[in-house]
């Protein structure tokens, strides 16, 4: 059996796990309500009604689809370890690299399918409160999936070596980081210290720019999403998780299980 068909068979028995987890269901369902919600929100104003049912629409998939990449993630290797099932998997030609990336590929899967639901939970409200909608929304809904891509990638780096409890901590601390990393290099960049600007700088290249996925403001408003912008999104994205996944799996090789 190839590397490649290995994974698979992993990502296929992850979905078929992470499915089961009712908490996924739990988050699907406030995401969709919270979704819907933008309806009453909107209607408080008589100002750009449309933009604000679709700026809480927006807002509702990135924050419920970022709780479902990281809670239902941290969980799937400690599962696992905690039922001991790791080590039938690990003792058939599986390398531990494998087993990493074939959990990563199949929560994310699961997460762009929540992801697909949310977004024609999104089309319906709208399409029921007389939004218009642009092929923008379709764009920003895709940057999204990225995002949640990278988190997913940082929620399995971190649950390769320590708790669930730890891994949601540091995955919910780099998720703020993430969309807070620009202001911090900003501010970095004013400072007097030269050595603060520079551990702002190297900061910045460590710590991942989610804010490089919220095209919300763009599709809100009709603005363009230039094309070249979406193609260096997913290329960042692409080199992100595989730079985590790499390390993880470094760390992963050498943890021991007893």
């Amino acid at each position: 059996m190839s590397s490649i068909r290995r994974i698979h068979a992993l990502a296929v028995n992850t979905v078929r796990e992470a499915i089961r987890n009712k908490l996924l269901y739990a988050l699907l369902g406030f995401g969709i309500l919270m979704i819907a919600s933008g309806v009453l929100l909107a209607s408080l104003s008589y100002v750009e009604v449309d933009e604000i049912l679709q700026d809480v629409g927006l807002g509702a998939i990135r924050f419920f689809g970022s709780g479902i990449a990281i809670f239902v993630g941290i969980g799937l290797i400690h599962n696992e370890v905690d039922r001991r099932t790791i080590f039938t998997i690990l003792s058939k030609p599986v390398s531990r690299a494998e087993f990493l990336v074939g959990k990563w590929a199949g929560l994310t899967i699961t997460v762009w399918l929540q992801l697909l639901l949310m977004g024609v939970a999104f089309v319906v409200v709208s399409m029921g409160a007389e939004a218009t909608l642009r092929p923008e929304h379709a764009l920003a809904i895709a940057m999204i999936g990225l995002e949640l891509m990278v988190l997913v990638a940082i929620a399995t780096f971190f649950s390769a070596f320590t708790t669930p409890m730890l891994a949601g901590l540091f995955s919910v601390g780099l998720w703020l980081i993430g969309h807070l990393s620009r202001d911090f290099y900003a501010l970095g960049q004013q400072a007097e210290d030269e050595s603060v600007s520079r551990a702002a700088s190297a900061l910045f290249r460590v710590m991942p720019d989610l804010e490089v996925f919220n095209k919300t403001l763009e599709a809100v408003h009709g603005l363009p999403i230039p094309l070249a912008e979406v193609g260096m999104a997913g290329m960042y994205a692409l080199g992100y998780t595989v730079s985590t996944l790499m390390l993880g799996a470094m760390i992963f090789a050498r943890r021991d299980f007893k």
